[in-house]
């Protein structure tokens, strides 16, 4: 069993959301829950009592809920949940009309702007009347080109009260990734920021959509939002507007039309390096469901709170992020690099805006530990009470950093799920202890397994599913209009069971490990070994600054080969590869141990900062790597070409 690292004490627990809503649960279904595990079972065993129990709970709006809570209940695909529903994505996050903050912008140069909900209202009222009068109305296409600043927020607002369906790209993009996503989904109107910030450097956006322009015949507007000039040059853009030219500065409260649950709310793209991007349309109701369940009874949010998220707008944390208005807590975005102008920024941040919780990368959390950095002696986090992780499996020694650095009163929440769903599978909760190197539970309402050749694993590793619908399954993929691509993509591994991806076990304490994808696991001697596993190890070692693992077929069998990137002033040689492969036997097993080991200048990752095992499997292996946008780094894969070292 994994050591427990924090546990909430019997106050946290009884002013928690969730035991409040066991309680309520309780009431309805005529028992008493007195534990997590029973209230999930019960989640997953009647799904329609559970989520109707979440829209009263989390006061979901509606003009119209309807009867019915889910039909055609054994489909997958194919459910559907609320069908009588009329309801609005924006009314439900602009249900608070205060003074309150809403969103606080701060960015790697020091800039600070903050908008009420009031404020917050009229915005998007501008906005969105500036949208209607240029056509947009129901089921549209609204793109953005975008940092993580208020007006990015405030337009996707705008889209979303009309009806239409946001989609964004981070500004970092270069210009085949731009055409590659906006290019399928064919926006009307098109939102950029005339550049943004990054590591101290200003970037033009500009000057590349003039290059993606002729890419988008249906587009009808630009519109251009000052960030980095107040009078931006639109020059290379001829025809487009300004922020202020194109809203409508009479209007003060915006309309709100109703939609059907199950209509498109925004399109994300998958990071996939196999091909162009899948566009995965996610519906109105299914993601606002979704992330009020999540956010308030797993992450236990509330109005006082103040969430902050280091993300950018391309990244699914950024939408999960965004739903957190309709809690009424304030949300702190940043632009700019989180190790600019020093590696502490984000926790000042967390200090200044005295935050309660706090989201970041498995990532960043491993590279303040590297860097020496410790918040727990150099900040003040009174306020802080929650860290969320997720893009990667966070470590055991990550968790003991955190307790031993940041904070050691505090819910470490690893969560994992994806743009899949825009949501997670397994994630945090307020009222159970904390696990070295465990998420803490399954997402409420989810029925989460692990399956081996078609079965579910008694205890064990295997293939993360999900055996039965959740209304934050896809509404499916834009331009797939049989649904075949969609199928093929979650439920191909197994009838009507969706295949997550991932490689994992459920632990003893009702959590999960991940030991990462699924699709990138080893296979030494029919062995199959998470590469988690191995990166977990490895990390241990001081020269080793990071390191990725993929599988080569060798001998007719496979073979573990390690790529290192090493910290300034060591090399690698025979003691270090010596202390490496030591490392990795002692606390795994003689299949974990590498066999070839090979020291690299930089590891491909996307944009994300996941770790891309396959397009390195393919570039070692003479295939091309089809959708190389989708890395932040594409140059980093000519260290893996030709390597003498792999053929003997």
């Amino acid at each position: 069993m994994n050591k427990v690292l924090w546990q909430p004490d019997t106050k946290r627990i009884a002013r928690s959301n969730l035991h409040r809503f066991m309680q309520q649960a309780g009431e309805r279904a005529c028992t008493h829950f007195d534990n997590y595990d029973r209230l999930h079972r019960w989640s997953v065993e009647r799904p329609e009592d559970f989520w109707s129990l979440v829209w009263d709970f989390t006061g979901v709006q509606a003009s119209e809920r309807g009867e019915r809570v889910l039909v055609d209940g054994q489909r997958m695909p194919g459910a559907r949940w609320f069908p009588e529903a009329r309801l609005n994505y924006a009314e439900n996050l602009l249900r608070f009309g205060d003074d309150r903050p809403a969103l606080v912008f701060r960015n790697e140069a020091g800039r600070r702007d903050s908008l009420s909900y009031a404020d917050l209202h009229r915005r998007v009222a501008q906005v969105s009347s500036g949208l209607r009068r240029v056509g947009v109305v129901e089921g549209d296409r609204v793109a953005g080109f975008v940092p993580n600043v208020i007006d990015t927020a405030v337009v996707m607002l705008a889209t979303a009260s009309l009806g239409a369906v946001w989609t964004a790209c981070s500004p970092d993009f270069g210009l085949q990734g731009i055409i590659d996503r906006f290019g399928q989904t064919s926006p009307k109107v098109l939102f950029t920021t005339d550049g943004y910030l990054y590591n101290g450097k200003a970037f033009d956006s500009l000057q590349r959509l003039a290059q993606v322009l002729p890419h988008l015949p249906e587009l009808g507007r630009l519109v251009v939002m000052p960030y980095l000039n107040a009078e931006p040059d639109l020059s290379p853009v001829p025809g487009a507007v300004l922020l202020n030219d194109f809203i409508d500065p009479a209007a003060t409260t915006p309309e709100f039309t109703q939609v059907a649950f199950d209509s498109p709310l925004c399109i994300l793209y998958s990071s996939d390096t196999t091909g162009v991007p899948k566009c995965i349309v996610h519906g109105v109701g299914g993601t606002l469901l979704q992330h009020l369940k999540e956010q308030q009874l797993h992450t236990d949010l509330g109005r006082q709170d103040t969430l902050f998220y280091y993300t950018t707008c391309g990244w699914m944390m950024w939408n999960w992020m965004l739903s957190g208005l309709a809690t009424g807590a304030t949300l702190v975005l940043f632009d700019g690099s989180p190790l600019a102008p020093t590696a502490e920024v984000l926790w000042d941040i967390v200090e200044q805006e005295g935050v309660t919780v706090f989201g970041t990368s498995a990532k960043y959390i491993a590279a303040q530990e590297k860097a020496g950095i410790r918040p727990l002696h150099s900040h003040r986090l009174d306020a802080l009470r929650t860290l969320l992780s997720t893009g990667s499996p966070l470590t055991h020694e990550s968790f003991e950093y955190v307790y031993r650095e940041v904070k050691n009163d505090l819910c470490l929440s690893s969560i994992s799920g994806g743009t899949d769903i825009l949501s997670c599978f397994a994630l945090g909760c307020p009222i159970l202890p904390v696990h070295a190197g465990e998420l803490q539970c399954l997402g409420l309402g989810m029925a989460v397994d692990i399956w081996d050749h078609g079965r579910p694993v008694v205890s064990g590793k295997g293939e993360l599913v999900c055996s039965r619908p959740f209304p934050a399954m896809p509404i499916g993929f834009w331009n797939d209009s049989d649904g075949r691509k969609y199928r093929d993509a979650y439920f191909s591994t197994f009838d009507h069971v969706w295949a997550q991806g991932d490689y994992a076990e459920l632990t003893s304490n009702g959590g999960v490990v991940i030991h990462g994808r699924s699709d990138a696991v080893l296979n030494p001697g029919g062995v199959r070994i998470g590469t988690a596993e191995i990166y977990r190890q490895v990390e241990k070692v001081e020269a080793v600054q990071e390191a990725v693992a993929i599988g080569q077929n060798w001998q007719d069998d496979v073979r573990v080969i390690l790529f290192v990137v090493l910290n300034p002033g060591y090399r690698l040689n025979t003691a270090l590869e010596q202390e490496i492969r030591q490392i990795i036997l002692s606390n795994t097993t003689p299949r974990h141990v590498p066999g070839k080991i090979i020291q690299v200048a930089d590891i491909p990752r996307t944009r994300t900062g996941k770790l891309v095992e396959l397009a390195i499997r393919s570039t070692v292996e003479g295939r091309p790597v089809k959708n190389m946008e989708a890395l932040a780094n594409p140059e980093a894969l000519e260290w893996y070409r030709d390597l003498p070292q792999l053929k003997c």
